[in-house]
């Protein structure tokens, strides 16, 4: 992934892929404060142009390592970071079962965020 810069907007609730000043790929999400506070990916998408090469990846592992610098977890509602989570366990630690209903409320409760 040469030339390609992560970087995290909270405000906007995105974790940005960004090639010569372009978005290329994001992961969108928010942060739950209930039972614990968690980072929850909700969807991820790569431009077009860019697929095939490993963004969608290195935006899912970026946000394991972000979570775990903030010693926070991450609930994975986005199905590609669920798949990615399953292939790589030893960096994306299986969040509790009672912290994905919570995150699953408040999206439900917040539909017009995402």
């Amino acid at each position: 992934m040469d030339g390609i810069e992560i970087r995290d907007d909270r405000d906007a609730g995105r974790l940005e892929a960004v090639a010569v000043g372009e978005v290329v790929g994001r992961i969108e999400y928010f942060v739950l404060d209930e039972l614990a506070p968690a980072l929850v990916p909700v969807h991820t998408v790569v431009e077009p142009a860019h697929e095939g090469k490993g963004i969608a990846g290195s935006l899912a592992h970026e946000l394991y390592a972000l979570a775990a610098r903030e010693d926070v977890v991450v609930a994975p509602l986005c199905p590609y970071v669920v798949r990615w989570a399953a292939r790589h366990p030893e960096e994306a630690p299986a969040a509790d079962p009672a912290l994905l209903r919570a995150a699953k409320e408040w999206l439900a409760a917040h539909p017009g965020r995402f």
